[in-house]
Parts: structure tokens; C-alpha cells; sequence
């Protein structure tokens, strides 16, 4: 079922007794929860009918609570369980490890509760890897309790993880899975008009109370968005219901300029759309100037300044972004992916140039002029070739412009090598003692010093 069918049914009046909603896109998960609360519940009877408990550690008995007895009103009742933890098991130990990295800086107490539940299910034992206990996993240990993680990078979050649930005075006993009591609470059924929502990051669908759910309710998945192209789209449908709701708009420069500083990563880039809405207060455009004014340096803009500077054969601006991305504790392996995508891109332009396919195209050219005459024929060409999102002419139209501009810069046989040093680096950051830094900055200079053909 879509979530287009679930509000369909909502408006009739037809409200299952339970709803999860999953998926990677958080956002998306969120703006679903807000419309069907809007059609569950109406806002005046919300102090005594709705109800959130925050997931990862839920309290079973408060939930009990809350989802036996009717409403105190005689209306609906929805009892919403944000960011579960009940369907995860050692078949998602993949994404908790994903999940405690992507939050470690950002929201640490978060990133301690997906560590708590990944002890839990990989059996590591907290008085077995507090303090410096962790350093003697051996990766065979390691492999066999979590599978497809190689752990090159534990050294990196699992010592912090430990420190900060050290701080807290947190360990493995304080998760606790309650899904045997939520199947007998879902089986046992609600009074009428109560209603759960949950929702979840990741879910094992083996598992016997993804199955109740399924059966007793309706399960709407949130997947990630797959490519640029897919990911910039969405990000535009939902940012234009957002400037929609609050008499807003964007200018094409500021669109370009929001791309850049956030990659158009759906959260961030709409949590920086958000700022921007209450910054500009009575105006009804937001403009570039806006953009760089509100939506600090972001490691996205470190990114960008770093492909550029190499595109452009700037050496010192490539080791001033290289430097800047490190500080941001940006993982070598990381950067060294980026860079590789550059030269890649640029590859993939100098062969459209020379397939002799598209108008002619000078480095000079507008963007505008090139949206005209060149990016057509561009899409004609995308129309005839796979959809992978490593293809140049799938990417979006500025980055393709980009890459055609900066092409001319570097002969076609120096690319092609480059490729073949990029691999031997990463072969040396993975097998030897050498300084990735090092590696990384003689790379950038070598680049940046080449003469075009």
C-alpha cells in the first residue's frame, strides 16, 4: 500500500489499529506521520489523544497504558513510538554500524542507543570491550559476530562509543528488546479507536512481529533514494510544498548555490530550507546572497571546493579544501572516492567531446546557452545508456556543464593513468604505513601541475 492510499482511506474515516512506517528517508517518514496524524486526530483533541514514546528503549508497560484504555475525550486515541528498535536483529548489524557513525557527532546519545542495541544482538559483552578491551577483537572475531562489516574503521567509533556511554553510565543491559510483548500486545488488539504508529529506521522482515504488524495493520516503506537525479527531484518536490506552505520562493541561483553547500541530501538540505524561510521573514524570495549568509561550511562545500580546485588546476586551493575536509574528520578513504569521481567525470566529458556527438562546446559558453543547444542532446544520449548514477550524462545538467568546462584541461591518456595512480593509492592507504595524507596531497599536486593538451 502507498501512502496516497493511506490518506485516501484516512479521509474515509478507515484507520487500521496499527501503521509502521520504515525507511532510510527520515524526512519523508516524518512528513507521512504528519498528514496521517492530521487525518487521525484533530488538533484540539491532541492533549488527550496523542501520545509519543521515543523509541530504542521503550517502556512496555507505559505503552500498555496507553493503547488499552479509550481515550480520555471518547475520540481517537494514537499512541506514536518514534525510531523502534523492535525489528532490528543480527541481520541489520550492517546498518546499526552505518547508523552509529553517521550520528556519533551529531547526536551522541542517539548514536549510544543503535550502539547499545548492536551489543545486544552481536554478543559482544560490554565488561568484555570496556576500556581497552575492544583492541582485542580479532577480525576473525569480528567477521563471525557481524558479517558483512569488514571493521576496518571500528578503531575509529567503537573507542568513542565506549566513552560515551561510559559518561552516561550506559551499558548493554539497559537495552531491552520488548518485541515478544508487543506481538502479544498487538494479537491482544486495542478498544476502538486506538490506533499505533510506529516507526523505524530499519526493519528484519523474518522476524514474527514484523509479520503481526503486517497482518493486523498496514506497513509503508521509506526507501533510500537511489542517484542525484532521483535525490535532487525529491528534494525539489518536497521543498517546493515547503516554500508553498509559508508564500515562499526560491531564485535559480539559490537552488544552485543550496545544491552545492548540501548536495541536495534530503534532511539537510530541507532543515537548511527551514532556516532560510524564517531568515528572509517578510521577503518572498530567497535569494543566493541568503544561502551563503545562513548555510554555514558543510562538508559538502568542502567536497565541492576540493573537485573544483582540481578541476581548475589549482594547487593550493585543492590542499587549503583537502586540509579542510580532514579537519572535519572526513575519512581518507572518503576523499580519495571524491577525487576518483572527479577524474571520472572529467573522463567520461573529454569522451563525449570526442565522440563527436554533441554541438560544439567551448569552455567559455554560458550555462544558460548550454541548457539550450547542448544539455538536449546530452538527455538523447542518457535515453540510450543505463541509469547508473556513476554515468555522467545521468548526473544533473550543472555538473555535466562542469565537467565538459574543466575537461579541456587535462590530456585523455594523463586521465586514464590518473586512474590507475588513484587505485594504487588505494591499494597502499589499505596495505601499508604510508601517510594517506601524504598520498593525498602529492596526488592533488600532480593533478594541478599537468599541462593540457
Amino acid at each position: 500500500m502507498t501512502l496516497e492510499q493511506v490518506i485516501a482511506g484516512l479521509k474515509k474515516g478507515k484507520v487500521a489499529p496499527c501503521y509502521l512506517l520504515y525507511g532510510e528517508e527520515e524526512y519523508l517518514i516524518s512528513e507521512a506521520l504528519q498528514q496521517m496524524l492530521d487525518m487521525i486526530i484533530p488538533a484540539a483533541d491532541r492533549d488527550f489523544g496523542l501520545f509519543f514514546i521515543d523509541g530504542g528503549n521503550e517502556d512496555i508497560d507505559l505503552l500498555k497504558d496507553h493503547l488499552l484504555a479509550p481515550s480520555l475525550l471518547g475520540g481517537p486515541k494514537v499512541v506514536v513510538v518514534k525510531n523502534t528498535a523492535i525489528f532490528q536483529s543480527r541481520e541489520n548489524l550492517g546498518d546499526l554500524i552505518r547508523k552509529i557513525s553517521d550520528n556519533i557527532d551529531e547526536s551522541p546519545e542517539k548514536s549510544a542507543k543503535y550502539f547499545l542495541a548492536f551489543l545486544k544482538l552481536s554478543g559482544f559483552a560490554w565488561e568484555d570491550i570496556r576500556g581497552a578491551g575492544w583492541q582485542k577483537i580479532t577480525d576473525e572475531q569480528w567477521r563471525k559476530a557481524v558479517g558483512d562489516d569488514p571493521g576496518e574503521d571500528r578503531n575509529k567509533w567503537l573507542p568513542r562509543m565506549i566513552d560515551i556511554c561510559n559518561s552516561r553510565g550506559w551499558t548493554a543491559g539497559d537495552f531491552n528488546d520488548p518485541s515478544d510483548q508487543f506481538e502479544q500486545l498487538l494479537q491482544h488488539g486495542f478498544p476502538r479507536g486506538n490506533c499505533l504508529i510506529l516507526t523505524a529506521e530499519a526493519v528484519d522482515k523474518r522476524k514474527k512481529i514484523f509479520k503481526v504488524i503486517d497482518k493486523a495493520g498496514i506497513v509503508l516503506h521509506f526507501g533510500a533514494i537511489k542517484g542525484e537525479s532521483a535525490t535532487g527531484e525529491t528534494f525539489k518536490l518536497e521543498a517546493q510544498k515547503l516554500l508553498g506552505r509559508n508564500g515562499k520562493g526560491l531564485a535559480p541561483s539559490a537552488w544552485i548555490a543550496l545544491g552545492k553547500k548540501t548536495g541536495f541530501q534530503l534532511r539537510p538540505s530541507l532543515n537548511e530550507l527551514q532556516k532560510l524561510i524564517s531568515f528572509v521573514g517578510e521577503r518572498s524570495i530567497i535569494e543566493e546572497k541568503d544561502v551563503e549568509d545562513v548555510v554555514g561550511k558543510t562538508k559538502e562545500d568542502s567536497i565541492f571546493d576540493l573537485t573544483t580546485a582540481l578541476a581548475e588546476k589549482n594547487a593550493q586551493a585543492a590542499l587549503i579544501a583537502l586540509k579542510a575536509m580532514l579537519d572535519q574528520g572526513m575519512h581518507h578513504l572518503m576523499i580519495l572516492t571524491m577525487i576518483s569521481r572527479e577524474i571520472r567525470m572529467l573522463l567520461q566529458a573529454s569522451l563525449l567531446i570526442r565522440s563527436g556527438k554533441l554541438p560544439k562546446f567551448t569552455s567559455t559558453m554560458e550555462y544558460g546557452t548550454f541548457q539550450k543547444n547542448i544539455y538536449p542532446a546530452v538527455t538523447g544520449l542518457a535515453s540510450d545508456v543505463s541509469r547508473k548514477d556513476d554515468l555522467l550524462v545521468n548526473k544533473h545538467p550543472f555538473v555535466i556543464y562542469n565537467a565538459l568546462r574543466h575537461c579541456g584541461r587535462f590530456p585523455y591518456p594523463v586521465l586514464v593513468n590518473y586512474l590507475d595512480d588513484l587505485l594504487d593509492m588505494d591499494r597502499s592507504m589499505k596495505s601499508t604505513a604510508t601517510d594517506p595524507q601524504l598520498l593525498l596531497e602529492r596526488f592533488l599536486i600532480k593533478a594541478c601541475a599537468s599541462k593540457a593538451s
